[in-house]
């Protein structure tokens, strides 16, 4: 499957992050008072708008970047950037293709990469700014020092949002347990879930940008993002309202809304499944129990997909006796007792922390 332009400029952001050697390079450019033009890459498209110049194919480094750019002409790169291939090029992209750039290297820069569909770095001499070109993307790199406090902002967001997202996902477990969940309950547990997630993504773009700049964030970031995806996944196959409705369709959907459709619950309830026609958002649902039994400890999923498919609902994998979950391929005696064990920890602590 073709990689999106989001993933290829995670992966081109990752090569240009602070510490890596092209970007040690291009911070010696700018300290030179240079400018410079770097083609990410060598495909058959690059080759024709390769022009004079001289060719080449040494070991990439910092230094060598930065002595070659002492030249007006473009530097051409292997896709790993392990290599320079090329050096003191002139690059003749089709004049015809529409730009919005005003200085003659930008122009060339971002022609070249529409035109080839190859990863280009203009890095302006008077300006001192670094900019990358994909396919019809602009990407201007920032001060990692203005970085770090966007980052350190979204992530005091992020971690508001987690908190609601345990406030609502605790309180659907405690209904789930009493069976008394409502669409809206549900529906308010996926929207905070989607959310997080969201703000996750900004803060996974910074710590790419950031590069080894990063490191502390990402730590961060991990620890609150712990268990967020998988909540997500599991909402909607507790209560998507009939399971021929693909899983992937569901989450896709979820992932194309915009923000203000994501405020919308009616919306949501209808990436679920549900056609609500004047019905309330308060009638109620009952889980399947994917959510729930992957909270019992070392309870497989292929385990809790069995249960799920033998007894369709929360509930009744509750109420079910030893014998009967004994009965169920794959769980036996002493998982039996675990999962009843489980399920009925789960619901003490569920419940005391609802109306504690």
């Amino acid at each position: 499957m073709a990689a999106t332009l989001d993933e290829r400029l995670r992966g081109v952001l990752h090569k240009l992050a602070p510490g890596s050697a092209l970007r040690e390079g291009i911070d010696r450019v700018i300290k030179a008072g240079k400018g410079a033009i770097i083609v990410m890459g060598s495909s058959d498209d690059v080759k024709p708008l390769v022009s004079g110049g001289f060719k080449m194919e040494t070991k990439f480094t910092a230094q060598r970047l930065s002595e070659l750019a002492k030249m007006d002409g473009a530097i051409v790169v292997d896709d790993d950037v392990e290599y320079i291939l090329h050096a003191n090029v002139h690059l003749v992209p089709d004049p015809s293709i529409a730009t919005s750039e005003t200085g003659t290297r930008h122009r060339t820069a971002e022609r070249t990469a529409k035109q080839t569909g190859v990863p280009v770095v203009s890095v302006s001499e008077s300006m001192q700014i670094v900019s990358l070109y994909l396919d019809d993307h602009k990407h201007v790199f920032e001060e990692p020092s203005s970085l770090l406090f966007r980052g350190n902002q979204a992530l005091s967001t992020l971690e508001k949002y987690r908190v609601r997202l345990d406030e609502v996902s605790a309180s659907l477990s405690a209904l789930e347990i009493e069976n008394v969940v409502t669409l809206r309950d549900v529906l308010v547990v996926l929207q905070r879930a989607e959310m997080v997630r969201r703000i996750s993504d900004e803060i996974v773009a910074y710590v790419l940008e950031l590069g080894t700049d990063g490191r502390l964030l990402q730590l961060q970031h991990n620890e609150l993002m712990a268990r967020v995806d998988n909540e997500r996944e599991l909402v909607v196959r507790d209560y998507i309202i009939d399971r021929r409705h693909k899983l992937d369709k569901a989450l896709a959907g979820l992932d194309d809304l915009d923000a203000e459709e994501l405020l919308d619950l009616s919306i949501l309830a209808e990436l679920l499944g549900y056609d609500l026609n004047g019905e309330e958002m308060d009638r109620t649902v009952a889980p399947r129990g994917y959510r729930l039994l992957s909270r019992v400890p070392r309870l497989p999923e292929s385990i809790v997909n069995k249960l799920v498919e033998r007894y369709k609902s929360l509930q009744r994998v509750m109420e079910a006796s030893l014998e009967d979950l004994d009965e169920v391929e794959g769980v036996g005696a002493t998982r039996a007792r675990a999962i009843k064990d489980g399920l009925a920890r789960l619901a003490e602590s569920s419940i005391l922390e609802r109306y504690a």
